[in-house]
C-alpha cells in the first residue's frame, strides 16, 4: 500500500469538501498556475539567497581577512557535517509541511493547528538532540574525514559553536516551513533579509574589528539565527489563522506525528544518504590538499546559487501540489509539475551559461590565491554545464511527496544518486584521484536517477495511481 493512503485517509471527506480557507496569504488552489508558481517561487528563492548569505559572508570575510586554512574550515568538512544533520531534520520536518498544506487546502482548521504544534515540538526536541550530538562528535567526525591538521582546529571550533545554536536554527526551519505550507512565502523572506544584514554586521564586527577569526563568524551566525527564530515565532503567535502558535499547546499529537514520520523519515534518510555520499566526496577532496579544499569550499558557495534555485522550485511545487491535492484539484497537481519542470530547466541552463562566463569574477571575491582560483575554475567549468540533469529529480520527487508517495522516490534517490555515487568513488576514484574524476560522480548519478524518476511517474500515470484524494478518503489504496 502506498504512503499516499496513510497520508490522506484520516482527513474526513466532509473536511476536504470545505472551501479552502481565505486569508491574506496566497490562495494557490485557483488561478493561472505559472503565475502563482512564480509568485510563490521568487520569495522562496530570494529567501534562500539571503539564508545562504549567512555562510557565504562567513567565507568571504574569512577568506579575505583571515586566511586560506580558515576559509577551508568554515566550509569543507565542517559544512558537510552540518549539512548532513540539518538536511536530515529538514527532510523529517517536510512531513509536517506536507500534512499542513494538505489540511490547509482541505479547510481542516483543527488538524492544521494540531500539525503545527506537533511540528514545533519536533523542532525543539530535535534542536536539543542535535546540539548535544553535534558538539560531542565534532572533533572525531572531522578526523574521520581526513581533515588536514592545519585546518582541523579551526573546523572544530566552528562546528562546536554552530551546533550550540541548533534549537533556534531548527525552530526557524519549521516555522518558515509552516508559513510556506499555507502559501505565505513573503514573511520568511523579510525575516531572512533582516537577519542576513545582522549577520554581515556581526561578521565584520567580530572578525575585522575584534579579530576573533573563525570564532567570530560562528558566533555571528548563531546570533543571527536566534534573531530569525524570534521573528518567525512572532509571526506565528500573532496570526489569527488556523496555523497560530500557542506555546501552551506545543506537544506531540501522536496520530499526526506518526504521519509526519511516514513522509518525513524517508525524506530525512534520503538527505542523510546524500550527506554520506558528500562526506566521502569531501574526504577525497581533502586528500588533494588545503588549496583544493579552499577552492571546493568557494565553489560550494557559488554552486549554492543553483541549489537555492532548484530547491525553491521544489518547495514551490510541493506546497502547490499539496494544497491542490487536499482540495481535490488533481488536474492542477499534474499541470503544476509540468510547468515547474519547464521553468526549472530554463533557469538551470541560464545559470550554467552565466557562471561559465562570469564565474571567475565571483571566485575572486573569495580568495586572492591564484592556485585556489585556478582549481576552482576547473571545478566550475566541469560541473556547471551538467546542472540541468538534476532538475527532474527535484521536481518529480517534490510533486510525488506532496501527494504522499515517499518510499519509492526515496529508494530511487538513494540507489540512483547515493549508492551509484559511492560505487564510483570506491571503485574508480582510488586509481585516478583528480578533482574532476571525484566530481564526475555528480552528473553520473543525476542522469541515472532522473531517468528512473521519469519512468516511475509514467508508470503511476499508466496504472491510474495519481488519483483524486476522494478515493483515499473512501479507503481505497493509491
Amino acid at each position: 500500500m502506498q504512503a499516499a493512503e496513510g497520508n490522506s485517509r484520516n482527513m474526513s471527506v466532509s473536511n476536504r469538501r470545505q472551501a479552502p480557507q481565505k486569508s491574506s496569504v496566497n490562495n494557490i488552489t485557483e488561478g493561472v498556475i505559472w503565475k502563482q508558481l512564480l509568485f510563490f517561487f521568487f520569495p522562496i528563492l530570494f529567501g534562500a539567497v539571503f539564508q545562504q548569505l549567512y555562510n557565504t559572508v562567513d567565507a568571504v570575510v574569512v577568506g579575505r581577512f583571515v586566511g586560506t586554512n580558515e576559509l577551508a574550515a568554515v566550509g569543507g568538512a565542517s559544512g558537510t557535517i552540518i549539512n548532513l544533520l540539518i538536511g536530515f531534520f529538514i527532510g523529517l520536518s517536510s512531513g509536517a509541511t506536507v500534512i499542513i498544506s494538505q489540511y490547509y487546502g482541505a479547510g481542516d482548521s483543527r488538524n492544521v493547528s494540531r500539525a503545527v504544534h506537533t511540528g514545533v515540538a519536533l523542532a525543539l526536541a530535535g534542536g536539543v538532540l542535535f546540539m548535544v550530538v553535534g558538539i560531542a562528535i565534532a572533533g572525531q567526525a572531522l578526523r574521520w574525514m581526513n581533515t588536514p591538521a592545519k585546518v582541523l582546529g579551526y573546523s572544530e571550533i566552528y562546528l562546536r559553536i554552530y551546533f550550540a545554536g541548533m534549537i533556534p536554527n531548527l525552530f526557524y526551519n519549521i516555522a518558515s516551513g509552516i508559513l510556506r505550507a499555507v502559501g505565505d512565502s513573503k514573511r520568511p523572506l523579510y525575516i531572512l533579509i533582516f537577519t542576513c544584514g545582522v549577520n554581515i554586521v556581526l561578521d565584520l564586527l567580530f572578525v575585522v574589528a575584534f579579530r576573533w577569526g573563525v570564532t567570530g563568524v560562528a558566533v555571528a551566525t548563531i546570533a543571527s539565527q536566534l534573531v530569525s527564530a524570534v521573528m518567525a515565532a512572532v509571526c506565528l503567535v500573532r496570526t489569527t489563522e488556523s496555523y497560530r502558535l500557542e506555546f501552551r499547546k506545543i506537544r506531540f499529537h501522536w496520530d499526526l506525528f506518526r504521519r509526519i514520520l511516514q513522509i518525513g523519515v524517508p525524506a530525512g534518510l534520503q538527505s542523510v544518504m546524500y550527506g554520506i555520499a558528500n562526506i566521502v566526496i569531501q574526504t577525497n577532496i581533502n586528500m588533494l590538499g588545503a588549496q583544493t579544499m579552499a577552492a571546493y569550499t568557494a565553489y560550494s558557495k557559488i554552486d549554492a546559487v543553483f541549489w537555492m534555485m532548484i530547491n525553491a522550485f521544489g518547495v514551490s511545487v510541493t506546497t502547490f501540489a499539496g494544497q491542490n491535492y487536499g482540495a481535490g484539484r488533481i488536474d492542477r497537481v499534474k499541470k503544476s509539475m509540468v510547468t515547474t519542470l519547464i521553468m526549472a530547466m530554463a533557469a538551470s541552463v541560464s545559470l550554467s551559461v552565466f557562471l561559465h562566463f562570469f564565474g571567475i569574477y565571483i571566485y575572486r571575491l573569495f580568495s586572492t590565491d591564484s592556485a585556489v582560483i585556478e582549481i576552482g575554475m576547473e571545478i566550475l567549468y566541469f560541473l556547471t554545464p551538467t546542472y540541468f540533469t538534476y532538475v527532474c529529480i527535484e521536481v518529480f520527487s517534490g510533486t510525488l511527496r506532496a501527494i504522499g508517495y515517499v518510499m519509492v522516490p526515496m529508494i530511487l534517490t538513494c540507489g540512483g544518486v547515493c549508492v551509484l555515487r559511492l560505487v564510483w568513488l570506491f571503485t574508480v576514484v582510488p586509481g585516478h584521484r583528480t578533482v574532476t574524476t571525484i566530481l564526475f560522480s555528480y552528473p553520473l548519478s543525476w542522469v541515472v536517477t532522473s531517468i528512473l524518476f521519469i519512468l516511475y511517474y509514467f508508470i503511476l500515470l499508466k496504472k491510474g495511481k495519481i488519483v483524486n484524494p476522494e478515493r483515499h478518503f473512501n479507503g481505497m489504496t493509491a
